[in-house]
C-alpha cells in the first residue's frame, strides 16, 4: 500500500496541474479509513445495527457492560434528574384485556390491561380456585380505576399477598390492585408507577351533562380513602396527582419501603446449629 502511494505521488509531481486528482485520491483514502473503522466498530458491538437488523445472538444475550438491558420505563433515574418517565404504549399481552392464569405455588398471574368489567372475571377466578390462591402476581399497564379498586378490595378481603416480579411492570391504576395485598413484594427492578387519574368520557353521554373535573375529583377522593384503608402513605397520591397522565412517576426502591408500598420481608428463620 505504501509503495503504491509513493508511486502515485511521484506521478502527481510530474503533473502539477492535476490538483483535482490529488483531491480525489485523498478523498478515497479518507473514505476507506472511515469504512474500515465502522466495520471494526460493528464487529465489536460498539454501534447499534441499523435498518432493523438484529445484533448477533451472543451480543443480545450478553450486551456490553454498562448498557441498559431493560425498557426505559424500568429505569426511573433519567438524565438531568427527571423522575417522570414517558408512559409506554403497552403491546403484546400487556395491550390486551387482563387474563388470569393459575401457576405453581398458589399464585394467580394477572397479565394485561384492566379493562372495564374485568374485576368480575377476576372475582370469578378467585372463587373458582378457592383456597389454593395465596398470591396475585401482577404485570399490567393499568386501566379502569373502578375495576382496580374492586380487585384490590377483594384481595384484601381474601387476605391475599401481591407481587410484581423482577423486571415486570405495574403502572397507572395497577398499583391500586397491588395495594390490596396483605403482604406486598416487588422483585429487583420491578417498575411500580403512578400518574393522575382521569374520567374516561362515555361514548353515549352528552358532553353538556358531564363535568370531567367533578368526576376526576370524585375518583381521586375514592382513591385517597382506599389508600388510607390499605395502610399506604398518602404521599403516594401526591406523586400521582403531580404527574401528568402521559408520564409516569416510578418509585425508587427506598420509596417503595418508606411509603409502605411494599411490606417488610419476613425475617429469615435462625440457622440450625
Amino acid at each position: 500500500m505504501g509503495g503504491l502511494t509513493q508511486r502515485f505521488h511521484a506521478w502527481l509531481a510530474g503533473n502539477p496541474d492535476d490538483a483535482v486528482l490529488r483531491l480525489v485520491f485523498r478523498g478515497l483514502v479518507v473514505v476507506s479509513i472511515a469504512a474500515l473503522t465502522f466495520d471494526l466498530a460493528g464487529a465489536n458491538g460498539w454501534v447499534a445495527p441499523i435498518d432493523g437488523a438484529r445484533a448477533p445472538a451472543d451480543q443480545r444475550d450478553n450486551p456490553p457492560s454498562g448498557l441498559p438491558t431493560l425498557p426505559a420505563i424500568l429505569s426511573p433515574w433519567l438524565p438531568g434528574g427527571d423522575r417522570l418517565a414517558p408512559l409506554p404504549q403497552p403491546d403484546g399481552a400487556l395491550g390486551k384485556a387482563m387474563t388470569f392464569e393459575l401457576i405453581s405455588g398458589g399464585r394467580l398471574k394477572a397479565t394485561g390491561t384492566i379493562t372495564p368489567g374485568i374485576s368480575e372475571a377476576f372475582a370469578k377466578a378467585i372463587e373458582r380456585h378457592g383456597e389454593y390462591i395465596k398470591t396475585v402476581v401482577l404485570n399490567s399497564p393499568g386501566g379502569s380505576v373502578s375495576d382496580a379498586l374492586a380487585m384490590g378490595r377483594l384481595i384484601r378481603d381474601r387476605k391475599l399477598a401481591t407481587l410484581v416480579e423482577a423486571g415486570k411492570y405495574c403502572a397507572s391504576s395497577c398499583p391500586l390492585v397491588f395495594f390490596g395485598g396483605i403482604e406486598r413484594h416487588a422483585g429487583d427492578k420491578a417498575a411500580i408507577g403512578v400518574h393522575q387519574v382521569f374520567a374516561a368520557k362515555s361514548a353515549t353521554a352528552a358532553p353538556a351533562t358531564r363535568d370531567a373535573m367533578s368526576d376526576a375529583q370524585r375518583i381521586s377522593a375514592r382513591c385517597q380513602r382506599y389508600l388510607g384503608d390499605m395502610g399506604i402513605d398518602l404521599q403516594v397520591w401526591i406523586h400521582a396527582m403531580e404527574t401528568p397522565k402521559d408520564r409516569l412517576f416510578v418509585f425508587k426502591r427506598d420509596e417503595l419501603q418508606a411509603l409502605k408500598i411494599v411490606t417488610p420481608l419476613a425475617a429469615a428463620p435462625p440457622a440450625k446449629p
